[in-house]
C-alpha cells in the first residue's frame, strides 16, 4: 500500500474519533499545514471529509453512506439467508439475493436450481440494472436521482431481441412494476431464462430484491407469476427481521 493511501486512511480514522483543525491535524502527522491542508481537500473532493463551519474536519457523507450501506448489505445477507432458502425448499427454482449498495446492484445470495441447472449468476458479482428481474424491481423503488446513480454506467448492451436498450423504453417499464409491485426478467439477459422478482424494502427504504428463475422451456413466465405471493411475503419477512 502506498504511503499516500496510508496516510489517507489514517486521517479519516483520526476524525472519525473527533472533529479536527488543519493545524492538529498536521503536528499529528508532522507536516506543513499546507500539506495537511491538500490532502483534506482530496479527502473532501471524493466525499470521505467535510469542512464544519467552525473549520474543523469530520467525517464526510459519503463514507457515512458507504459504511452504512455496507452494513445494510451484510445484514440482508444475514437475514435474508434462511428465508431465502425456506422459499427454496417451496419453489425448487434457482433463487437470488440482491442488494442495494450506494449505486450499484450486487447478488449477496444464491440457492441454486433443484435440479442442478447452473444459472450465469454468481455472488458478489453485480447485476444488469436494465436487464434483470432484481435490477427492474430495486430500479422502480428508487427516487429520480438515485435511479440516475444506479444507471450512470449502464451500457445499455443488447443481450437478446428482448433486452431494453433505451432509457425511455425502461422507464415505461418502471412505472409498470412500481404499480404492480413486483418485476420480470424474459428473456432479456439470456433468451432461455426467465425470472420474478419483488423488492425488499426496509424503513430506510428499498435495501435489496429476490428473485426466482427458471429455464423457460421447465417454467415460463405465466408459471413464475404465481410464486410472487409468497415472494411478497418472504421479502416482508426479511424486511422485519432486518428492523
Amino acid at each position: 500500500m502506498s504511503q499516500s493511501v496510508k496516510r489517507a486512511a489514517r486521517i479519516i480514522d483520526s476524525i472519525a474519533v473527533e472533529p479536527k483543525s488543519v493545524a492538529l491535524l498536521a503536528e499529528e502527522f508532522g507536516l506543513h499545514r499546507s500539506t495537511m491542508f491538500r490532502e483534506l481537500q482530496a479527502l473532501e473532493e471524493v466525499g470521505y471529509a467535510r469542512r464544519r463551519r467552525d473549520g474543523t474536519y469530520a467525517l464526510g457523507l459519503h463514507l457515512v453512506a458507504l459504511a452504512q450501506n455496507s452494513l445494510e448489505s451484510i445484514d440482508l445477507r444475514e437475514v435474508g439467508s434462511g428465508p431465502l432458502r425456506e422459499l427454496h425448499k417451496v419453489v425448487g427454482n434457482t433463487v437470488h439475493l440482491a442488494a442495494l449498495m450506494e449505486s450499484s446492484i450486487v447478488y449477496v445470495d444464491k440457492v441454486e436450481d433443484a435440479s442442478g441447472v447452473r444459472m450465469y449468476s454468481r455472488v458478489g458479482a453485480p447485476v444488469q440494472p436494465h436487464c434483470s428481474g432484481v435490477g427492474k424491481a430495486i430500479l422502480a423503488s428508487l427516487d429520480q436521482a438515485q435511479r440516475d446513480a444506479v444507471l450512470a454506467t449502464t451500457d445499455w448492451k443488447k443481450y437478446t431481441d428482448s433486452t431494453i436498450t433505451t432509457r425511455a423504453a425502461l422507464e415505461a417499464e418502471l412505472s409498470t412494476i412500481a404499480e404492480q409491485g413486483w418485476a420480470k426478467d424474459d428473456g432479456e439477459f439470456e433468451d432461455f431464462v426467465n425470472c420474478v422478482a419483488v423488492p425488499i424494502r426496509s424503513s430506510a427504504g428499498v435495501v435489496g430484491a429476490l428473485s426466482v428463475t427458471a429455464i423457460r422451456m421447465v417454467q415460463d413466465l405465466e408459471k413464475l407469476k404465481g410464486r410472487i405471493p409468497l415472494m411478497q411475503r418472504t421479502a416482508a419477512q426479511i424486511a422485519r427481521d432486518l428492523g
